[in-house]
């Protein structure tokens, strides 16, 4: 496991090892506060070997980026110093963390909410909420620079841009929901335009050397075999404005890290990311169990219904430079020293989860 704990540098941020602590939405913030549970979470994490931690998504500043009670809001008096607290207890603790912000666009719960997306439309093709104006696009934009800003002001260590899954950005990069006939819309480079853009904004709102990460997916919630990119090419096409933009690392979400992303090469989605850019890459998806998200009773994640595996195969994949990063989820959930026993060489084999631990998804 001696990959595994090599540092890695991305600006100006150097982390002890490979491990990510994946973004994993909790709406244990009351009121959109983060409160010292909070940040006793991630600090745990933090005291046990992770080298890089993602906050959960968290709102920035735009009225209908909300869309779930309980989720921490990156802007106000109250949420910023409470995000504060976190990131005081996570560098005491040893640890390196960066914020996910996040715009929900078309996902929203109700018919009574009030979803933006780029043109009206939900996932599954049905008219949603409202297609943005150039001037909702424009505020949208600035609210993610305030955020990264703000990051960086709060003694954050970078920061992530939540792009997948189906939420706002991705609602921009993906044609199912992507009708637009302007800019923003028709070809890939196009629909990345709106990414771009908050990209552009958020590097010229933070220092030169703060690092920018972006997270992107192919799958969306409830439509898993959704895809913003049918070929390398057409990925290729997508990221290129990123990466030109002032992308340092890309955050590539699978369901599972082991499967092919195109045709005719073992690659995956990482893997091209960070063949397609030049930029590092981390891979996430179903890393340490046996069962990904979305299978039967799992389909919502919670790790009591998978069983932990080893993580050889990840290594090897490591070692052969496929990508820079591994991220993990639900097995931190479930065993917040995860990363400290992988780094000893502990998980060749299953690990019991804890689940006095899993009732309060700590």
């Amino acid at each position: 496991m001696a990959c595994l704990a090599e540092p890695f540098t991305v600006g100006d941020l150097t982390v002890p090892n490979r491990i990510v602590m994946a973004p994993m939405t909790r709406m244990k913030s009351p009121g959109g506060v983060p409160g010292p549970d909070v940040a006793e979470y991630y600090a745990r994490r933090a005291a046990h070997q992770v080298g890089l931690i993602v906050t959960e998504g968290t709102y920035i500043d735009r009225a209908a980026a909300a869309a779930f009670d309980g989720v921490p809001h990156f802007h106000g008096e109250a949420a910023l110093a409470g995000w504060a607290r976190v990131v005081a207890r996570v560098h005491a603790a040893g640890g390196r963390i960066i914020p996910q912000l996040w715009h929900t666009g078309v996902q929203r719960p109700g018919a009574e909410a009030s979803a933006e997306g780029p043109s009206g439309i939900g996932l599954d093709g049905g008219p949603l909420g409202l297609a943005m104006s150039q001037r909702d696009i424009d505020d949208t934009v600035a609210g993610f620079a305030r955020g990264a800003a703000d990051a960086e002001r709060l003694g954050f260590d970078g920061v992530e841009l939540h792009g997948a899954h189906g939420y706002l950005i991705d609602d921009f990069l993906w044609s199912g929901t992507n009708r637009r006939t302007d800019g923003y819309g028709g070809h890939p480079a196009s629909r990345a335009r709106f990414a771009a853009e908050i990209v552009r904004a958020v590097r010229a709102a933070v220092s030169p050397g703060f690092p920018v990460f972006f997270r992107l997916s192919q799958w969306k919630v409830n439509h898993y075999e959704a895809r913003i990119a049918q070929s390398p090419q057409e990925l290729e096409q997508l990221l290129t404005p990123l990466s030109e933009a002032g992308v340092d690392a890309f955050h590539a979400s699978t369901r599972r890290y082991w499967q092919p992303e195109f045709e005719g090469s073992a690659l995956n989605l990482a893997g091209w990311t960070r063949r397609l850019t030049g930029k590092p890459a981390v891979t996430v998806g179903s890393v340490g169990l046996d069962r990904q998200y979305g299978e039967g009773e799992f389909a919502q994640g919670f790790t009591r219904a998978a069983g932990m595996t080893g993580i050889e195969d990840l290594v090897e994949r490591l070692e052969r430079d496929e990508f820079d990063l591994v991220a993990v989820g639900r097995p931190l959930l479930a065993n917040p020293d995860w990363a400290r026993r992988a780094l000893g060489g502990e998980l060749a084999g299953a690990v019991p989860y804890d689940p006095s631990v899993l009732k309060s998804l700590e």
